[in-house]
């Protein structure tokens, strides 16, 4: 890699890998947002909207677990699986955008691996993620 290239991309040590409460969707206005004026892409175990910002310039996420999924505490877990898979992909988005995935039936019981696949596999087909090799 020539020096220039190194320069590019951002050091690893450098991101932070947290999830703030700044970047949670909390307001039903935002859902039903990004769910009427946004795009919609399903892929595998999840179905993903995502809408640009209003106002801000950060990516925002939100997650959405219907009964079908599960009882309270498999939809807690479901909830924690796509949290954990944004939190660990968030620097790979290419642009701020506000994201809501919905979780369909079939997470239920599903690894980690393969619910982490589905979210990346959906932020490629929607043209989300930055160009990294």
């Amino acid at each position: 890699m020539s020096a220039l290239q190194l320069n590019a991309m951002p050091d690893p040590s450098s991101l932070r890998f947290t999830l703030t409460r700044s970047q949670k969707l909390k307001t039903g206005r935002d859902f039903s947002r990004a769910k009427t004026q946004g795009q919609r892409l399903a892929c595998g175990c999840l179905v993903a909207n995502w809408v640009a910002p209003v106002t801000e310039a950060q990516l925002r996420v939100g997650i959405i677990t219907s009964r079908k999924v599960g009882d309270a505490v498999e939809r807690s877990r479901v909830r924690r699986l796509l949290r954990e898979s944004f939190r660990l992909h968030q620097h790979e988005l290419a642009r701020p955008v506000d994201l809501v995935l919905v979780a369909r039936p079939s997470i239920a019981g599903k690894k980690f691996a393969q619910v982490e696949k589905d979210f990346l596999e959906a932020l490629r087909r929607a043209g989300l993620l930055k160009n990294v090799k």
